[in-house]
């Protein structure tokens, strides 16, 4: 028992020493570009990471700014494709299930924005879908994947890649989130950073 979970907690963290460090931070560029041309954020995956896209959007905007909430600021906006569980049975149901992502983005996507798409194997269809929309249309993406990186990766602008053997999804899973917990933190520095500097400079 104890040797198991030894194995797994060394997989993750050789898993985290090698992060693909220069793609994160391509992908805090965009994010940051992104920011200053008051675009949005709209992030979407299958099962684990739809949960995960979830639980970026609800640190991610409440976080960054959660020290400066009366100082009126430009916000991130993140928003999780579909943005309810009944939009996305409406279009499973009605039009089809590669739709879910790319229905909901061609009513909201702008140039400015940016979109995030998650995916464990890289070749789920629905997310593949959304990503091919987002480049017809020249919008950045940020592309998280696992295993040999699948499509997703070859599509995507900033490519997140957390190579694993086939069908480990809970590897990737664990180091997807601690990707998207580290951009958190990252943009919540970075703004506490600004207004530090900003003070000290009256």
């Amino acid at each position: 028992m104890e040797e198991f979970i030894k194995s797994f907690a060394d997989k993750v963290r050789a898993s985290l020493e090698n992060l693909p460090s220069k793609e994160i931070a391509k992908a805090l560029n965009i994010l940051q570009a992104v920011y200053e041309r008051d675009g949005r954020i709209y992030v979407f995956g299958n099962g684990g990471s739809l949960a995960i896209a979830t639980h970026w959007v609800s640190d991610f905007n409440k976080t960054v700014f959660s020290h400066h909430l009366d100082k009126p600021a430009r916000r991130f906006q993140a928003i999780r494709l579909p943005t309810t569980e009944a939009e996305l049975t409406a279009w499973a149901n009605d039009v089809g299930f590669d739709m879910v992502f790319v229905g909901p983005l061609k009513n909201y996507l702008q140039d400015s924005d940016v979109v995030v798409g998650i995916s464990s194997s890289g070749n789920s269809p629905n997310v593949v879908k959304a990503v091919e929309f987002a480049k017809e249309h020249k919008v950045p993406v940020i592309g998280l994947s696992g295993f040999d990186g699948g499509k997703l990766n070859d599509l995507a602008d900033a490519k997140i890649l957390v190579p694993t053997p086939k069908d480990e999804y809970e590897l990737v899973e664990v180091v997807h989130t601690a990707i998207f917990h580290l951009m958190t933190v990252y943009f919540k520095d970075y703004f506490d950073h600004l207004v530090e500097r900003e003070a000290a400079q009256k």
